[in-house]
C-alpha cells in the first residue's frame, strides 16, 4: 500500500499570489496535481492544506484533507500531518508538491514501480540530473520523518539514510519543473505550454 501526501499549505512567499490557483492549459496547478496523483498507482491520497478552497476541491474529488494549523513552521508540519493520518498498513509515503505542472502519471508510476521492487529504499527522481519530486520514503522511516522540523522537508532523513537512497533517472527535465516565482510561471505561459 502506497499513501500519497500532497503538501499544499505553503505561503507562496516568492509569488504575488497563491500559485496553486494559477492556470496552465485552463487548469489550476492544484487541479493538475490532484488529477495526476489520482490517475497513478497510489492507494490512498491525503492533501494537507491551508487555503479553504483546497479543502473544497479535495472534498469534490473524494480526497482526505487535513488543515495545517502550523503551516508557518514549514513543510515538516505537512509531512507529519500526512504520516499521522495515513493508514497503518502503508508501506511507503510518496510526497507531492502542488507546483509541478508537467509531472506525468507515467513518472509517478515509474517511481512507485521502483519502490515496489525495493520497499526498503528511498526513491528519488532525478530530472536531467537534478533531484526533484515526488519522493517515496519507506514506512519504517516514519519515526525519523515525524522528528523533522522547519522548512527542509525530508532532506535530513535522506542525508541520514543515504545508503538506502535509490535515484530514478527521468530524462525530460520539464516533467520536474516547479513554479517558485512569477517569472517561472511566465516562462511556462510564454512557451505556450
Amino acid at each position: 500500500m502506497i499513501t500519497a501526501i500532497i503538501m499544499v499549505s505553503g505561503f507562496s512567499k516568492r509569488m504575488t499570489c497563491d500559485k496553486l490557483f494559477l492556470k496552465v492549459n485552463s487548469e489550476t496547478l492544484i487541479e493538475r496535481t490532484i488529477k495526476k496523483v489520482k490517475g497513478s498507482e497510489v492507494d490512498d491520497i491525503i492533501i494537507i492544506y491551508r487555503d479553504k478552497r483546497i479543502k473544497d476541491i479535495a472534498k469534490n474529488q473524494g480526497i482526505i484533507s487535513i488543515y495545517n494549523n502550523n503551516a508557518e513552521k514549514g513543510q515538516s508540519e505537512s509531512i507529519k500531518l500526512g504520516i499521522k493520518e495515513a493508514d497503518e498498513r502503508t508501506k511507503g509515503f510518496i510526497f507531492f508538491v502542488g507546483d509541478q505542472p508537467f509531472l506525468s502519471i507515467e513518472v509517478i508510476n515509474k517511481i512507485i514501480i521502483e519502490f515496489k521492487k525495493k520497499t526498503e529504499k528511498i526513491i528519488i527522481p532525478l530530472y536531467n540530473g537534478k533531484r526533484g519530486n515526488p519522493i517515496i520514503f519507506p514506512a519504517y522511516l516514519k519515526k525519523e520523518l515525524l522528528l523533522i522540523n522547519g522548512d527542509i522537508g525530508g532532506r535530513e532523513v535522506i542525508k541520514d539514510n543515504f545508503d538506502i537512497v535509490n535515484y530514478i533517472k527521468i530524462h525530460d527535465k520539464y516533467l520536474g519543473i516547479d513554479i517558485d516565482t512569477i517569472e517561472d510561471y511566465k516562462k511556462i505561459i510564454d512557451k505556450g505550454e
